[in-house]
């Protein structure tokens, strides 16, 4: 006889339940499990189904505004990076004194601009440019076009929005992983019940009868390495 494994993925466990399900509906009389069992079966993979539902949910969802959050990234480093390069060409054309670029957190004698790698650096450098040509700009100095700051701004906001409801994301998936994850631990002690009662409900048939019908509901079997595979000859060799 194979040997019986519980289900190793969440799928595996709501068809595992789904069947001993279907079978104890069909007739109580030939149910395999009591009705105080069924029930409990009942309710918990509408919980279960549902809280992976959830979970797959949050995740996709995670996982669409990861790839969304990237291109919004990627806009708000190049039009930072593109204004800081416009105003050092300005100093250099003597259209802005150098000294101003204290006012953006910028070495006046730099011109290179400076590492926008990480996010973190992102939204330092954004408020100190943002800020920067406000102050610039507020005390009579003309404005930096192509880009303007607006526009940076708007990118900006953009991607601080999106930083924020990443983290929305992430803190939701977490939290439905850690709910799936728990209730695992219930619905693996619930269908190892399930699949005692079910075997010794048949524990008088052949092996290969017996195998078909803890099969369809919903026990699990592998057989060893080597383990010839039970068929409706195995049963004829048991009765005789």
């Amino acid at each position: 006889m194979p040997y019986r494994r519980l289900p190793k993925t969440d799928q595996a466990r709501i068809t595992s339940l789904k069947k001993i399900i279907e079978v104890s509906r069909r007739g109580f009389d030939e149910s395999p499990i009591s009705f105080k069992t069924l029930h409990e079966a009942e309710t918990q993979l509408a919980l279960f189904q549902h809280l992976v539902v959830q979970y797959q949910q949050t995740f996709n969802n995670q996982v669409a505004a990861n790839r969304k959050h990237s291109q919004i990234v990627k806009n708000v480093r190049m039009y930072i990076s593109h204004f800081i390069q416009v105003l050092n060409l300005c100093v250099l054309r003597n259209e802005i004194k150098k000294e101003n670029k204290l006012l953006y957190h910028l070495d006046p004698d730099d011109y290179t601009v400076p590492d926008l790698t990480s996010e973190k650096a992102l939204k330092k450098w954004g408020k100190y440019i943002i800020d920067g040509e406000n102050e610039r700009t507020g005390k009579g100095g003309m404005p930096i076009y192509n880009p303007t700051i607006a526009k940076v701004k708007v990118h900006y906001d953009i991607f601080k929005e999106y930083n924020n409801n990443k983290n929305v994301y992430q803190s939701s998936t977490a939290r439905n992983q850690t709910n799936v994850i728990a209730m695992r631990e219930e619905i693996d002690a619930l269908i190892k019940e399930i699949w005692d009662t079910v075997e010794q409900k048949y524990s008088h048939l052949p092996p290969y009868s017996r195998l078909k019908k803890c099969q369809e509901c919903g026990v699990i079997y592998y057989y060893r390495k080597g383990e010839p595979k039970l068929t409706p000859a195995s049963d004829k060799v048991a009765t005789n």
